[in-house]
Parts: structure tokens; C-alpha cells; sequence
């Protein structure tokens, strides 16, 4: 009986980290419409809805710490409250980001910057780094290690989009240029891009954690 009642609670905070990570690959996903499209109104739904995403976080914490002082776990049941744990900080650190985007969308309309045309790597990057998300929670759901690997190869190209990205605003960025501040926030855009993908290479090697028992840098 205990082990079922167990098992039960892992298929709740299972559940929940799953809550948690639809709304955060929503939170990505309507970030970078609201840069795109320079929507503030969007742009604050995001900031609003991160504190329905950090209350899943201390529901998940609260969850983790209960199990481990009544239920003592060990082996691969502890690995994956640990883990849950760990994925879950992430999860939060990437609607942060996300956030962090959107409040770049209010100051841009704030300041009346002219708008940057060529956005195409943006999207680019957008689109790889919220599929990521979505392949990093399949394989927490799966436990696909193979997958798992697979992020961080991605999580190279976001990398070498970012670089490409920082190299065609600099051509923004000469000294008086109008378009100066608007460059330099696209760049900070692809950079909260970029380490939300570093986030998610850190869930991929909570995967193998729970699978394996080891830690591995996949970094």
C-alpha cells in the first residue's frame, strides 16, 4: 500500500512539473510574439502570469520535501524527487527569461525606439529554443536519454545563432546611430534566448541523473 500511494505522488508532482512546463513553454512562446510584433499589452500577460508559474515551483518544492521526510526514499525513487526538484528550478529561471523579454518589449515602446527589420535569426533562434523545451519535457516523460543527449547538441546551435546574431547588430551599433539601443536589445533578447537553452541542457542531464544515477556535463 505504501508503495502504491507512492507511486501516486509521483504521478501528481509528475503532473505538475508538466503544468509548470506547458506554461512556461507558453510564457517563451508569447515573449517573442510580443518582441516581434512590439506588443506591450502581451508583452504584460507574461509579467503577470510568472507568478502562477512561481507558485508551481513552491507547490513542487513543498511536494519534494514532504515525500523525502515521510517516505524516505532511495535509489531511483530519490533521484527523481531530486531531480524533480531540479527541473523545476530551471522551468523558473526560463519564465524568468521569458520575462526578462517581455519587459525589453515594454522599455523598447517606452523609449519610442525605431524598430529593427531583420529579426529572422530571432525567430530562428525562438523557434529551436521552444522546441527544446518541448523535447526536454517529452524526455522527462519517456525518460529518453537518447533525446536527452540530443538537446545539448542543440543547445551548440543556439549557441553559434546568438554569436551570429550579436555580429549583425553590431552593424546597429556605430557610434549616434538611432537604431544603437534597439540593436543592442535584440542582443539581449538572443542572449535570454541562448540560456534559456543552457536550462534546458541542465534538465537533460537531470534526465540521464535519473536514469543512471550519474551526473553528467552535457554543457
Amino acid at each position: 500500500m505504501a508503495a502504491r500511494q507512492f507511486d501516486q505522488s509521483l504521478g501528481e508532482l509528475k503532473k505538475k512539473l508538466l503544468k509548470m512546463g506547458e506554461q512556461v513553454e507558453i510564457s517563451i512562446n508569447k515573449s517573442i510574439k510580443s518582441f516581434v510584433k512590439r506588443d506591450v499589452q502581451l508583452a504584460r500577460e507574461i509579467i503577470e502570469l510568472d507568478c502562477q508559474i512561481d507558485e508551481l515551483k513552491v507547490e513542487i518544492d513543498d511536494t519534494v520535501t514532504k515525500l523525502i521526510a515521510t517516505r524516505q526514499p532511495v535509489a531511483t525513487d530519490l533521484r527523481k524527487l531530486i531531480a524533480a526538484m531540479n527541473i523545476a528550478s530551471d522551468l523558473e529561471r526560463m519564465a524568468d527569461l521569458a520575462v526578462d523579454i517581455a519587459e525589453e518589449v515594454v522599455a523598447l515602446e517606452e523609449s519610442n525606439q525605431p524598430r529593427i527589420n531583420n529579426l529572422s535569426l530571432i525567430l530562428q533562434m525562438a523557434q529551436m529554443t521552444q522546441q527544446m523545451v518541448n523535447d526536454g519535457l517529452n524526455s522527462y516523460i519517456d525518460g529518453n536519454i537518447d533525446l536527452a543527449r540530443m538537446l545539448a547538441r542543440r543547445d551548440d546551435q543556439v549557441d553559434q545563432m546568438y554569436e551570429k546574431v550579436v555580429r549583425e547588430m553590431s552593424d546597429y551599433m556605430p557610434l549616434k546611430n538611432q537604431y544603437a539601443d534597439a540593436a543592442r536589445k535584440v542582443c539581449f533578447v538572443a542572449r535570454f534566448l541562448e540560456r534559456i537553452a543552457d536550462h534546458v541542457t541542465n534538465i537533460a542531464e537531470n534526465i540521464v541523473y535519473i536514469q543512471t544515477g550519474k551526473r553528467i556535463d552535457l554543457n
